[in-house]
């Protein structure tokens, strides 16, 4: 019986790693936060890394470019069967976001993990 490699709880698109790179070029080391809801709906936020303070119901999921990436723990349990990616589009960016006013902005897209992948994250005590 062959394992199931534990998969990766955050990727990111050829874009999203192309802006990533711009945003640390101007701010330097950069973390992603998974917003909850409020004022920029369900965005993931870019910040320079010490203007956001990670604590305890944070979770980190992983890097995207080398940067961080956490989501609250409520909204981890929520979203623990899935894969988020992260991508990139047209549009205004979340108002506190680096990559506000890019003409560009952050945006999740998702696929459920199948049952073998799950169990792999089970087994290495991500979930």
């Amino acid at each position: 019986m062959t394992s199931t490699p534990t998969p990766l709880q955050v990727t990111a698109t050829p874009a999203t790693l192309t802006l990533i790179d711009r945003l640390r070029e101007r701010h330097g080391p950069l973390l992603f936060h998974q917003s909850g809801g409020c004022c920029d709906g369900s965005s993931p936020m870019c910040y320079p890394q010490g203007e956001f303070l990670i604590g305890d119901a944070d979770v980190e999921l992983g890097d995207i470019g080398g940067a961080p990436f956490y989501i609250s723990r409520p909204q981890f349990e929520y979203w623990k069967h899935t894969q988020l990616i992260i991508d990139v589009v047209e549009g205004r960016g979340g108002m506190f976001s680096l990559e506000n006013g890019e003409g560009l902005r952050f945006l999740v897209r998702s696929r459920l993990f199948d049952d073998a992948e799950f169990a792999a994250l089970q087994a290495a005590g991500r979930v």
